[in-house]
C-alpha cells in the first residue's frame, strides 16, 4: 500500500470516469453577442480527466455516460475516440425537436481585464436522465479497473445522477478500485432542483465511498459543509487555509486518504500565478509556483487532477505526483479547448523545473 491507497498494479483499464459529455462553443476572444463563428470543443469535467490520462499519459481509460444518437452526439463520440477513451454509453434516441440533448456550454475566452463568460444550455440533457440500474458495472469492472472517478457537476444534474455515482462508487470499491471525486460545487446547477441543503446530503453520501477528493477551499466549505479556519491568507497561493481544513475533512470522513487542489491567483484573464497542493496520508506537499500566460483557462483543474492521478498510478513520489499535476495543468492553459495537447515528455520536463520563470 502506498499513499494510504491500495492501488492495483494492473487492470484492463487504469481509470474509468462517470460523468456527462458536453460540447463547448468557443468564439475565442469575441463576446457571444458579437460572435460570427465558434470552435467546438468536447468536454466534461469527468471526461477531461480520462481524456488527459489517455492522450498525454498513455493510460487506458474509459468514460461511462449518456450518448444521444443524433449529429451532435456523433461529433462528441468522434472526439472521445480521438482521445483514445473507451466509451460505455447508455444510448438515447433524439426526437428531432426537443431532445433529449447533449448539453451545450458557451464560453468566450475573455482578454486582459475582460473576464471569460460561461453559460449553459442543459435543457433536457440526456446525462441528467441516467439513474441507478442503467449501467452494467459488472461488465465495466470485469477485466479490472484501477481507479474510478466522478464529479460534483454530474452529481448536480438531477435527483438520480448522484445516486448513480454512489452505485458506481460502491461497485468500484467492491472491485478493488481506488475511488475519487472532484467536488466542483456549482450553485447554479444545484439551485435548479435541490439547492445547497440537498447538495450537502448528496455529497456526504458520495464522499463516504471515496479515497481521494479533489476540491479547493470553497468546494470543501460548500460541498461538505466544513467551516474554514480563521487563517490570515495573504495570497491565493498560500495553502494555509486549505490545509487548515483537512483535519475536519478527515475527522468526518476517515476513509479519505488524499485531498488535492490547485492554487490560482488571477491578475488578469491572461496572467495567472499557478500552484498546487495535496494532503496525502497525513503529510502535506506543495508544488513550485509559476506565472502563466493563459490562452484558455478552461480545464486547468482537470489537467492538474489527471497529472496528479498519473503520478499516483505510476508509483511516483508524493512530491513528484503533485508536480506532475501542476505541470500538466499549467501546460493545459496554453492550448485551446478543455483537454490536453501536451506530451508526457513536456509535462515531465516542466515538472522538473523546465521553464516559465519558476519561483521556488
Amino acid at each position: 500500500m502506498k499513499y494510504g491507497l491500495n492501488i492495483k498494479p494492473e487492470g484492463a483499464l487504469d481509470l474509468v470516469s462517470l460523468g456527462a459529455l458536453v460540447h463547448r462553443l468557443d468564439p475565442g476572444v469575441i463576446p457571444f453577442r458579437k460572435a460570427t463563428h465558434c470552435d467546438i470543443h468536447v468536454s466534461g469535467g469527468e471526461f477531461n480527466v480520462a481524456a488527459n490520462l489517455s492522450d498525454c499519459f498513455n493510460l487506458k481509460t474509459g468514460i461511462v455516460t449518456a450518448m444521444v444518437d443524433y449529429p451532435i452526439g456523433a461529433l462528441i463520440a468522434e472526439r472521445v475516440r480521438a482521445m483514445g477513451v473507451k466509451p460505455f454509453y447508455k444510448h438515447f434516441e433524439h426526437n428531432g425537436v426537443t431532445g433529449p440533448n447533449m448539453a451545450t456550454v458557451y464560453s468566450d475566452r475573455g482578454q486582459g481585464v475582460r473576464a471569460p463568460v460561461v453559460f449553459y444550455n442543459r435543457s433536457n440533457e440526456a446525462a441528467a436522465q441516467l439513474k441507478p440500474g442503467d449501467i452494467d458495472w459488472g461488465q465495466i469492472f470485469a477485466g479490472g479497473v484501477r481507479w474510478f472517478h466522478s464529479g460534483g457537476i454530474f452529481a448536480a444534474l438531477s435527483e438520480t445522477t448522484g445516486e448513480l455515482i454512489i452505485e458506481g462508487m460502491k461497485a468500484a470499491k467492491a472491485a478493488g478500485a481506488v475511488t475519487s471525486i472532484d467536488l466542483n460545487y456549482r450553485a447554479k446547477l444545484w439551485n435548479m432542483w435541490g439547492g445547497h441543503v440537498v447538495a450537502l446530503k448528496v455529497f456526504k453520501r458520495i464522499v463516504e465511498n471515496v479515497d481521494v477528493i479533489v476540491g479547493n477551499e470553497e468546494d470543501l466549505q460548500m460541498g461538505l459543509g466544513i467551516e474554514g479556519q480563521d487563517v490570515h491568507v495573504t495570497s491565493k497561493l498560500d495553502p494555509s487555509a486549505f490545509f487548515g481544513m483537512i483535519d475536519r475533512v478527515t475527522a468526518m470522513y476517515p476513509n479519505v486518504k488524499v485531498v488535492a487542489t490547485t492554487l490560482r491567483e488571477v491578475h488578469s484573464t491572461n496572467r495567472h500565478s499557478w500552484g498546487a497542493v495535496a494532503w496525502i496520508d497525513g503529510k502535506t506537499y506543495q508544488s513550485p509556483t509559476c506565472e502563466l500566460d493563459v490562452l484558455d483557462r478552461v480545464g486547468g483543474g482537470d489537467g492538474y487532477a489527471a497529472g496528479f492521478f498519473y503520478g499516483l498510478l505510476s508509483g511516483a513520489s508524493e512530491q513528484e505526483a503533485v508536480n506532475l499535476g501542476w505541470a500538466h495543468g499549467a501546460l493545459l492553459t496554453t492550448f485551446p479547448g478543455d483537454t490536453t495537447m501536451a506530451t508526457v515528455d513536456q509535462v515531465r520536463a516542466f515538472a522538473k523545473g523546465g521553464s516559465a520563470r519558476i519561483q521556488r
